[in-house]
């Protein structure tokens, strides 16, 4: 089965695969109300059969890296045995889970003996009370102790994402390079992204990460290159530092162009992109192991109607109403 390709010539080898959108934050941002059922219940998300499955089929694609996301993926009772489950796969070459760090500092040597090869957490402030003030938790230093115990369970580098608020933490470059300055972090600032319960917060905070890429260039930090497989940020090095700076900027020109990623819900649909609208059912085709090819069939045919760009310049979030939604 060839690649999956859209009718842009873009390649797709990355998969963003929800397994639950509950999540125990509540983060001003995406859920500032916790998080409400979407009509489901935690039975109707994905079982681990039908996670082996769609992901079998992308990797038959050419995917070769699959992020677990939600909500947050780690309240999955069964989430060792997905992180085994997406790695039994050989030519799923990257593994990764992007979480709140809630269960890190109890679980992460677990998900690392699982097969897990990459870690992302979300802390949006390193000033406690202002972290509980944005999560709607008071776990700031059980997060951060959480990362400690990512290096201790030999993970190299952790990526750490930070949506980028204006008045909220935008001013706070100085602190988080000092934080990266002896620590092989890669610090993700994300540009917030409009949805639809989210457009009065939107237009009181957002800023662009060109303010953060201004002042970088001028301080002598260099942008690297991306591979094939790589996520959308701008990584930017520095020689004086162990950590990186990544920055994911939605709203600048051509962000799409480089789309190389694919989302599955956590009840099995297709996303096109994150804020498409709406989804291509994917579960009928996950019931039994000799389905793949119609799976990988109804895949490729979709990719024909993805379209060229996003359309949030023009304030239009499709689907999502929150980012626990579909996985972020």
């Amino acid at each position: 089965m060839p690649q999956f390709t859209d009718s842009f010539a873009r390649e797709f080898y990355y998969l963003r695969l929800s397994i639950t959108d509950v999540c125990n934050f509540r983060c001003t941002y995406c859920l500032p109300d916790g998080y409400q059922p979407q009509g489901v219940t935690n039975k109707s998300f994905l079982s681990l059969d039908e996670i082996g499955r769609v992901t079998r089929a992308f990797a038959a694609s050419g995917t070769e890296k699959v992020r677990l996301t939600g909500g947050e993926p780690s309240l999955r009772r069964d989430f060792i045995d997905i992180i085994g489950t997406v790695r039994a796969n050989p030519a799923i070459r990257q593994l990764a889970v992007t979480t709140n760090g809630y269960r890190l500092e109890r679980d992460v040597a677990a998900w690392r003996a699982a097969g897990l090869t990459g870690l992302n957490v979300s802390i949006d402030s390193l000033d406690a009370r202002q972290f509980h003030a944005i999560t709607g938790q008071d776990k700031f230093y059980q997060v951060m102790r959480g990362i400690d115990a990512a290096f201790t369970a030999g993970f190299t580098q952790v990526k750490v994402n930070t949506v980028l608020m204006r008045n909220l933490n935008h001013n706070s470059l100085d602190t988080f390079l000092e934080w990266i300055r002896p620590r092989p972090i890669q610090l993700r600032f994300i540009e917030l992204m409009e949805t639809g319960d989210g457009g009065a917060l939107f237009r009181q905070h957002h800023i662009s990460g060109e303010v953060i890429r201004e002042r970088l260039i001028a301080e002598g930090w260099q942008c690297r290159s991306r591979e094939r497989s790589d996520g959308p940020a701008q990584v930017f090095h520095h020689p004086d530092y162990l950590g990186e700076i990544g920055l994911i900027m939605p709203y600048e020109k051509d962000f799409c162009a480089s789309c190389n990623r694919l989302r599955v819900s956590a009840t099995g649909n297709l996303h096109l992109c994150l804020f498409g609208e709406g989804g291509i059912a994917l579960r009928d085709l996950l019931a039994a192991d000799d389905q793949q090819q119609e799976l990988q069939a109804r895949i490729t045919a979709s990719l024909a109607t993805k379209k060229q760009t996003h359309f949030l310049h023009q304030g239009n979030t499709g689907v999502t109403q929150n980012l626990s939604y579909i996985g972020g």
